[in-house]
């Protein structure tokens, strides 16, 4: 077990921001997280968070998962204070980190999410894992399922996903799949482009538009200037940024600030709600 005393730094808000689908509460305060083939439990009271694992997992894989270097006082700092919209959002969600998960796992759940609610992602991601992922033991002896290889799900039919309820997704992800295995993706070349060309690469996936590209160049390749804009984004910057959002007042952090709009336009501003 590690303990860490960790600021700006909230696993409720992290499992609620839209960035993972295999993070789940537990208990009270405490968390799974599947992610690729690893599994971790984290409890957190306070700013005091336990991650039940060995040291080595947390320094090699853990540690930058949840970008615990990343300085995230100094990115709410930068905020114009004369701007409310963008200070208040940063206030409610200032726990959210941006996750750094694996390329792959990130393309396929993105795929999976367009036109989808977050209960449904979750259930379509967790029935292809149960079908096509490797079993494995938890720290309790509990099984769970790692994330399935492209190899696994490039043997499969156009249709065959439907199965797991991804319906008219299943080409999207199966194409995927056999653009990666023949190697017509190399998805290792898009790790080091910077972001206007890995962005472009992602483009050229059957299935993959502008904004699961940005999702997935913020959540998996951790290009912070990335600034995915689905329908609570567009509705957000409609009301409170008319001439479009500040870019260059941001740069470098516009994909940390559409965190902290996203996650306030869904369950803190009341405005939205109405």
């Amino acid at each position: 077990m590690i303990t860490k005393k960790i600021e700006h730094f909230n696993l409720k808000q992290i499992c609620n921001s839209g960035q993972c689908f295999r993070m789940n509460q537990i208990a009270d305060g405490r968390y799974s997280v599947i992610a690729g083939q690893e599994y971790l439990e984290v409890e957190q009271q306070g700013m005091e968070c336990c991650f039940y694992c060995e040291e080595e997992a947390f320094e090699n894989f853990w540690k930058a998962y949840f970008d615990l270097e990343g300085d995230y006082h100094a990115c709410i700092g930068r905020i114009d204070p004369k701007d409310i919209y963008l200070t208040q959002a940063a206030a409610f969600g200032e726990g959210i980190r941006i996750l750094k998960q694996e390329l792959w796992e990130t393309i396929i759940s993105f795929l999976i999410s367009q036109q989808n609610n977050i209960v449904r992602i979750r259930r379509c991601i967790q029935n292809i894992c149960e079908g096509y992922g490797e079993k494995r033991v938890n720290l309790h002896g509990g099984i769970y399922y790692g994330f399935p290889t492209a190899e696994a799900l490039a043997e499969l039919g156009e249709d065959d996903l439907k199965a797991c309820n991804l319906g008219y997704r299943s080409k999207y992800v199966v194409r995927t799949a056999k653009s990666v295995v023949c190697g017509a993706t190399d998805l290792g070349a898009v790790y080091r482009l910077p972001y206007d060309e890995a962005r472009g690469e992602l483009l050229k996936l059957y299935g993959v538009g502008e904004k699961v590209a940005d999702c997935i160049c913020l959540f998996a390749l951790h290009h912070l200037q990335a600034f995915p804009v689905d329908t609570h984004i567009d509705q957000a910057l409609r009301r409170y940024y008319k001439s479009g959002f500040p870019n260059r007042k941001y740069q470098g952090v516009q994909g940390i600030m559409q965190q902290y709009i996203f996650y306030y336009e869904l369950f803190g501003n009341k405005e939205s709600a109405r």
